[in-house]
């Protein structure tokens, strides 16, 4: 993912601009930019590609609200991290590609052309703990893998593909639709461009077969509730021997029954005695690596926040750490012994402050003193 490039910029529309402004800026610029009308182009390509990382960005209103706070690390701190190739624009816009360009520009079903497999999708429950560190986790997941009699081909050994005689191999059969030519994907190879002479009997020509695999997955420390890992290539495999999609693990992070968290910063409450609170103190405070030190300043309010920095989590996909913030509750203590007692009468005395007993305790001091 590109670390300077402002998306708004990239289309040319404003930072207030709507949904459909933002949709028209990236048909103009996906139209021009569009591998199949600048073959061989690097330039164009990376521009196309730009393009549609900047419009999965402001098309989705909680990516777009990251990004408008907290730039590109904040659609990083969510798991996204650009497009690996053109293959997986595609997959991810196809059905977009077909409303936008009416099928001119479809999943790339040129002659002969093999499509990404498909992507997968699950869920991964995360401790406090393990969200904060980072950990290895195993995770079992159901998808198709290439069928091993045809090694994924779908025909049988000796056999092959021969062109389509619908599309006659273009993977698209073109339809007048009053004065344009619309392409849409041919319905007999499904835009690949062939079509098999003799289908493997084991998988019936799909050269894919259902396995239950277990995948390690590796999770960054600092991830928050509802980041996405993308583990490429573990997603189903493409027909006929094209590359496989990805697998998208959706993190699903517990709360912490100590910490409360904002992005990588924390707040902890913790309680100090009242003499603390007023003669000031040196306390543990327990933090995401352990036991903290910390001065309370004499004089210390209820509610009062002291802050350590870089004591929070991990910033995803940078440097540093987030703080930890603690918000100091005083304890005021439910039974007194006789000696303390007698002590903070006399400190509300001092002070002329009224409290239970008060005119008891004046008229004793004057007797004390005739």
């Amino acid at each position: 993912m590109s670390e300077k490039a402002d998306y708004y910029a990239v289309l040319g529309v404003a930072r207030d601009a709507d949904a459909d402004t933002i949709k028209k800026a990236y048909r103009s610029a996906a139209l021009k930019h569009h591998p199949d009308r600048n073959p061989g182009d690097g330039e164009a390509e990376a521009k196309f590609k730009l393009a549609s990382e900047a419009y999965s960005v402001l098309s989705d209103p909680e990516k777009r609200s990251a990004y408008d706070r907290f730039g590109h690390a904040g659609i990083g701190g969510r798991g996204f991290s650009g497009f690996s190739d053109l293959g997986d624009i595609f997959a991810n816009f196809g059905d977009l590609f077909g409303d936008i360009f009416g099928g001119a520009f479809g999943g790339r079903g040129r002659g002969g052309g093999q499509n990404r497999g498909n992507d997968l999708q699950l869920d991964l429950a995360l401790s406090f703990k393990e969200a904060a560190k980072g950990c290895e986790k195993e995770v079992r997941v159901e998808r198709h893998v290439r069928c091993e009699p045809c090694g994924g081909l779908g025909a049988q050994k000796g056999s092959g593909a021969m062109r389509c005689p619908t599309c006659d191999g273009r993977g698209q059969v073109m339809h007048r639709q009053g004065f344009f030519m619309i392409g849409t994907t041919c319905p007999s190879c499904r835009g690949e461009g062939n079509v098999l002479k003799d289908p493997c009997p084991a998988c019936k020509g799909t050269g894919l077969a259902v396995r239950e695999e277990t995948l390690a997955v590796t999770v960054p420390a600092g991830v928050d509730d509802g980041t996405t890992l993308r583990l490429v290539g573990k997603g189903e495999p493409g027909p006929r021997g094209a590359a496989a999609g990805n697998l998208y693990v959706v993190l699903h992070v517990k709360e912490d029954a100590q910490f409360q968290r904002s992005g990588a910063d924390l707040l902890v409450e913790h309680t100090i005695s009242f003499a603390q609170a007023a003669l000031g103190a040196e306390i543990a405070v327990t933090g995401v690596d352990g036991d903290l030190k910390v001065d309370v300043e004499p004089g210390t309010q209820p509610g009062t926040v002291l802050s350590l920095r870089g004591k929070g989590l991990p910033r995803l996909g940078r440097s540093g750490a987030g703080d930890l913030h603690i918000r100091i509750q005083v304890e005021v203590p439910r039974k007194l012994s006789q000696r303390q007692e007698e002590l903070l009468r006399e400190f509300a005395a001092e002070e002329g402050e009224p409290v239970r007993g008060f005119v008891r305790d004046l008229l004793g001091r004057k007797k004390k003193r005739g």
